[in-house]
């Protein structure tokens, strides 16, 4: 098994809270005010009523990628996003060429489905290995990261987890411990996400 490429913890680790050696912001969603759980007002009747007519099938084409070149994504069901989803958050990730998204960790457990691409993650250190069909578990708190083991070709992933619900607890723990790149190999800086996803 060939070693995960992972960047040993500065000394004294990530921290929770350190702004020391902090990296420039990638993605848009790290540095904007996003809703993470949306205020239920008004009465039962109408809330009900409001769910009921809520659509129940929403196009992942709908959205724009975001990220690059290495790593992109979109977010299809959230609260920000819609009103029939208050508990639950799934996005859907593509990595280009040996591509790999940012090192980090949150309390909120996910579920990666593999649909597309062979490749890898690193969870506290140890690696494992995934391929189409694979559903593979983050667990809790767990520092981890993606790579993609495909040299000219795309992975895609789905990824559902119930990161609102576990934000509503006070289950805050969200952090970013090394950013991905913002320059690409040539092979990556060619690629473009799938249109039809």
């Amino acid at each position: 098994m060939s070693e995960a490429r992972v960047t040993p913890a500065k000394e004294g680790g990530p921290g929770h809270n350190s702004q020391a050696d902090r990296e420039e912001v990638v993605w848009e969603r790290w540095q904007r005010k996003r809703v993470f759980v949306r205020a239920l007002e008004g009465t039962y009747g109408e809330l009900v009523s409001e769910l009921f007519t809520q659509p129940r099938v929403y196009p992942t084409s709908d959205h724009k990628w975001k990220g690059g070149p290495g790593h992109y994504g979109k977010k299809i069901i959230n609260p920000q996003a819609v009103k029939v989803a208050q508990s639950i958050e799934t996005h859907i990730e593509v990595f280009s060429p040996m591509g790999y998204g940012q090192k980090h960790g949150h309390m909120n457990s996910a579920v990666f489905f593999v649909l597309k691409g062979k490749g890898y993650d690193v969870h506290d250190g140890r690696r494992i290995d995934w391929e189409p069909g694979d559903a593979l578990i983050v667990e809790n708190a767990c520092v981890h990261q993606h790579f993609s083991q495909e040299e000219d070709d795309e992975c895609i992933t789905l990824v559902m987890k119930a990161k609102p619900l576990f934000l509503f607890m006070h289950m805050l723990f969200q952090k970013i411990a090394e950013y991905p790149p913002k320059d690409g190999t040539p092979k990556q800086l060619a690629y473009t996400p799938p249109a039809e996803l």
